[in-house]
């Protein structure tokens, strides 16, 4: 399964959001991989509703980066600019 590394809380919790179940996780931080940043993706296993494993996914990252990327460049595109005007 793939999960998105949310927030850190109070410093020490991590918070994961699992794609497939759309529920979030709440662990230590010391369980991530060494180096893991809010907004990395990873591939997770689970049993018995406990994480068991987790394993950085840099291509996933990179697919949603590059995701959003297009979509702010299509809603770039399709403004037509401010309807403010300036003084």
């Amino acid at each position: 399964m793939k999960a998105v590394y949310d927030r850190l809380e109070e410093g020490k919790h991590a918070v994961l959001l699992v794609e497939e179940t759309n529920q979030e996780y709440v662990l230590d931080k010391e369980m991530l991989p060494e180096g893991s940043r809010p907004l990395d993706w990873f591939e997770i296993t689970m049993e018995g509703g406990e994480i068991t494993s987790i394993l950085r996914d840099p291509e996933a990252a990179a697919a949603q980066k590059e995701k959003v990327k297009n979509k702010r460049r299509r809603l770039q595109k399709r403004s037509k600019g401010s309807r403010f005007k300036r003084k």
